[in-house]
């Protein structure tokens, strides 16, 4: 800065206010002072700054690669931290990358909050994270006992929505490709046995092996393919798991929704496709992100104990092009 004061024929204090966008520089003094550090290649160290001042103003946020929804929860975390004057710094779970990794990772950079996006890990891995960061939030999972807050759609009330609207259709046989040990998975699992039985369909409860990815929804369809009395609807993992179930039963020949009823979980970019047009429930992306960076800041902000808060949004049934009456009806 003392370069740049020299260039333009300021003061080393007039160039900080300049760079700090504060009163005091009349527009022209402005102008000289940004047109002298241009010449100079000067760019400010923001992080530099804020590490003297014994803070950061960085939100770690640890997302899994490949995952279409974490995708849309980042791009709606980025303009809400800006709004707060905060920076965004993500880490990535990757096959041969854990979620410890990742997120010390965001630790060693001094972020000083942390979004996890759909964590995998036992409530004692989060309740060391939450004691290391000043705010930990989680989104898309429910982790009582952790001390971080959450924020996630009603799983259940959304599984529900899939289940009445496939039993309105006139299905029977419906069944629920599992998403392992995913986000929200659990309860996923637990809803869809439960409306099952509400609709006197216990016989017909079906749970099959899959996981969050379009790999698990190929090989369930490879399965199904193969299978004379096979469900006449599919409620998928996920949107990923979703697309992956349509490739494979559309190589096997079968038609969807003419053979069988495809649904989804997420409202993923994917979905919204014209070539996929899935059926799907929405979690309002948007919502969650605001919600969740507001957690995190208010933490931050507001040196006061509070409980874990946790918020949980209601879903939405988007009703697209890959579901419809059973075949025959």
């Amino acid at each position: 800065m003392v370069d740049v004061a020299a260039r333009a024929g300021v003061s080393r204090a007039l160039v900080s206010l300049v760079f700090r966008n504060r009163p005091g520089a009349s527009e022209q003094t402005r102008q000289r002072v940004l047109r002298a550090a241009d010449e100079l290649g000067y760019q400010p160290d923001s992080a530099a700054r804020l590490l003297a001042r014994g803070r950061s103003r960085t939100i770690g946020v640890l997302l899994t690669l490949h995952h279409p929804f974490h995708a849309d929860l980042v791009e709606a975390i980025y303009p809400e931290a800006e709004r707060l004057e905060y920076d965004v710094l993500l880490s990535a779970r990757a096959p041969g990358r854990d979620e410890r990794t990742a997120a010390e990772a965001l630790l060693s950079h001094r972020c000083e909050a942390l979004i996890l996006l759909g964590p995998e890990s036992e409530a004692a891995f989060l309740g060391e994270l939450a004691r290391r960061s000043s705010a930990l939030v989680v989104v898309g999972a429910d982790v009582p006992g952790s001390g971080a807050d959450s924020v996630r759609t009603a799983e259940g009330k959304g599984v529900r929505q899939v289940i009445d609207h496939f039993v309105t259709l006139g299905h029977r046989r419906i069944a629920h490709i599992d998403g392992g040990r995913g986000a929200g998975s659990a309860e996923r699992r637990r809803a869809y046995r439960a409306a099952m039985r509400r609709h006197g369909l216990a016989d017909e409860i079906r749970v099959i092996p899959g996981g969050h990815t379009e790999e698990a929804g190929i090989a369930a369809g490879r399965l199904l393919a193969m299978e004379d009395a096979r469900p006449t609807a599919v409620l998928a993992a996920n949107d990923r798991c979703a697309v992956g179930l349509l490739h494979s039963l559309a190589g096997a020949g079968l038609e969807v929704p003419g053979d069988i009823s495809v649904a989804g979980f997420d409202d993923s970019y994917l979905s919204h496709l014209s070539h996929i047009d899935l059926t799907t429930v929405r979690q309002d992306a948007a919502a969650q992100a605001a919600q969740a960076v507001s957690f995190a800041v208010e933490r931050l902000e507001d040196a006061a104990s509070t409980p874990p808060r946790e918020l949980v949004l209601e879903p939405r049934l988007m009703v697209r092009g890959t579901t419809g009456p059973p075949p025959g009806a």
